[in-house]
C-alpha cells in the first residue's frame, strides 16, 4: 500500500520488475497480461507473493490502455520513487561505502540516455549518480526501463546546482575528472584516482565550459578522426568500465 504523499511511477518488462522486488524497492502492485505464463513470470509471482505485493491479472489490452507510454510486455509494477536520494543524503552514503565513486552527468535529457547511463552505472559498481534537477531527464518510466534494474541498484541524486554540487565532492576528497573530446589526455594513458568523480556532458553540446571549469582535470576517448564524438551513454560506459579496470589492476 502506498503511503499518503508518496508519488508513484511504472517500470515495464519482467526484468525491471523483478529487480525492483530484488533490490528491496517499494512496489505497490503488479499488473499481468492473462497470456504471460512463462517460467520467469511464474518466479515473479512467487516473489511478488512473499514480498507482500498484490498481483492483478489483466488483459494485455487493457494493460496497453492504462499504460500507453510504457513498454511493459505484459508486466508492469507501481512503484514508489520517493526513494530517490535528497541531495542532504549523500553525504552520509559515501561516508558509509568503502572506495565509494561518483558519476555527474551534466544535463542529459534523453530519458534513455539517463537509463542507459544507470545501467552502466550499476555494472561498473559507481556508489551513485547525481544530475540537476532543471533541464535534465528525470528518473522515470523510461529512464528505468532502458536502466534495466539499474536504477534500482545505484542511487540517483537530483541537485539544485551540479556546480555546487561538484565542489562540495572535492572538498570531501574527490577529484572531478571530466570527458571532454577536444583535450589531449587520453583516458586510457591517464592514472585515474580512486576517489574519483567522473562527469559527462549532455547530448547537444557535451561538457559545458562552466562545468568543465570545476573539474580538476579533463580527459578524451580516443577515436577514429572521421567521428567527431560518442553517444554520452556509449562515453560515460567507456569510462566507468576503465576505472573499472584501473581499480583491479591496483587492487
Amino acid at each position: 500500500m502506498k503511503d499518503k504523499g508518496q508519488a508513484t511511477d511504472w517500470v515495464g518488462g519482467v526484468h525491471a520488475v523483478t529487480a525492483a522486488l530484488e533490490a528491496g524497492q517499494k512496489v505497490v502492485r503488479i499488473r499481468l497480461a492473462r497470456d504471460k505464463a512463462d517460467g520467469r513470470t511464474r518466479a515473479l509471482i512467487a516473489a511478488a507473493e512473499a514480498a507482500g505485493v498484490p498481483v492483478e491479472s489483466q488483459e494485455r489490452s487493457a494493460l496497453d490502455k492504462a499504460l500507453p507510454d510504457i513498454n511493459h510486455q505484459g508486466c508492469a509494477a507501481e512503484i514508489v520513487t520517493g526513494h530517490i536520494l535528497r541531495e542532504s543524503e549523500l553525504a552520509d552514503l559515501l561516508a558509509r561505502t568503502d572506495h565509494p565513486w561518483v558519476l555527474a552527468l551534466d544535463q542529459v535529457q534523453d530519458p534513455h540516455n539517463l537509463g542507459a547511463c544507470l545501467r552502466s552505472a550499476a555494472a561498473a559498481g559507481v556508489t551513485a549518480v547525481i544530475a540537476p534537477r532543471k533541464r535534465a531527464a528525470g528518473l522515470t518510466g523510461a529512464a528505468r526501463k532502458v536502466a534495466a534494474g539499474g536504477a534500482e541498484i545505484v542511487p540517483f541524486v537530483p541537485v539544485t546546482n551540479l556546480s555546487r554540487a561538484i565542489e562540495r565532492l572535492k572538498a570531501d576528497g574527490f577529484w572531478a575528472v571530466g570527458l571532454a573530446g577536444g583535450c589531449h589526455a587520453s583516458i586510457h594513458e591517464t592514472d585515474l584516482p580512486a576517489r574519483i568523480l567522473w562527469v559527462a556532458g549532455g547530448e547537444a553540446d557535451g561538457l559545458r565550459a562552466l562545468t568543465a571549469e570545476h573539474c580538476d582535470l579533463l580527459v578524451s576517448i580516443p577515436m577514429e578522426p572521421v567521428m567527431e564524438s560518442l553517444n554520452v551513454s556509449v562515453a560515460t560506459a567507456i569510462a566507468l568500465f576503465e576505472t573499472r579496470r584501473q581499480r583491479v589492476a591496483k587492487a
